[in-house]
């Protein structure tokens, strides 16, 4: 890696939780604590995707940097590209992380470490996965596991990501956390991609790559962070923060 951009993806429009990037969470936006986390991971510049004046307006009130971008993106990784196209249309920065505008209580070690595999230059895609430990987990279909082949002790290849309980048999099983690290061109030419048939069927974007023939490479952590994605998360996030 020679110049990483941190971009945070956020809309007012979640089903779940509408209008949550600008839930109150200890008298502060929560789009503004995860601008804040990225900030603290110090891995480069930080910028907000929205298609939401009032997110653009908490950020630039820190201090951050927002993009506003088009309002009928099909997924989060489209708006980033957009928003990189517009803030850095010369390609100075050739790694992307895509971090998600839900995540208030991220430890920033975690961001560090979904760019590690970015040092093989055969890795297009980075990412990360915990081990499950809470046996319900292990069914739940809002779950997403990470299938991989170990490389070495904290670092795998991935080889497949599904909402069903895999892969069979005795063994650990994966949580896939949904932060991403890209190539830039890795990037570039995803969201030039159609849906893949897989990533239709699973309603999991990252088939879409693994179809395509990109690497994904997996670190391994210890934590999972807590995304907000319903009331009872935002009460767990605002006891966290408090």
């Amino acid at each position: 890696m020679s110049d990483p951009l941190v971009v945070i993806p956020a809309r007012m429009a979640a089903q779940r939780l509408p209008g949550k990037p600008m839930a109150d969470i200890c008298g502060t936006p929560m789009i503004v604590h995860v601008w804040r986390r990225a900030m603290e991971a110090a891995i480069g510049p930080v910028i907000v995707a929205t298609d939401a004046p009032e997110i653009m307006r908490a950020i630039t009130a820190e201090g951050g940097v927002a993009i506003l971008t088009r309002s009928d993106h099909p997924s989060g990784s489209d708006r980033i590209f957009e928003a990189i196209e517009t803030h850095d249309p010369d390609g100075v920065h050739d790694v992307i992380v895509n971090l998600q505008g839900d995540l208030p209580t991220i430890d920033p070690a975690i961001i560090i470490a979904a760019t590690l595999p970015l040092s093989d230059p055969m890795v297009d895609i980075a990412t990360l996965a915990v081990i499950i430990t809470r046996e319900e987990e292990k069914t739940a279909s809002q779950v997403v596991k990470a299938v991989g082949s170990p490389i070495n002790e904290n670092r795998l290849r991935a080889l497949y990501f599904t909402r069903s309980t895999a892969p069979w048999g005795e063994g650990d099983l994966l949580h896939h956390i949904g932060l991403y690290a890209w190539r830039r061109k890795a990037l570039a030419r995803f969201v030039a991609l159609p849906p893949s048939p897989l990533e239709k069927r699973e309603k999991l974007e990252q088939l879409r790559a693994l179809e395509a023939g990109m690497r994904i490479d997996i670190t391994l952590v210890n934590t999972l962070p807590l995304g907000v994605d319903t009331p009872d998360d935002l009460a767990r996030a605002r006891v966290l923060l408090a």
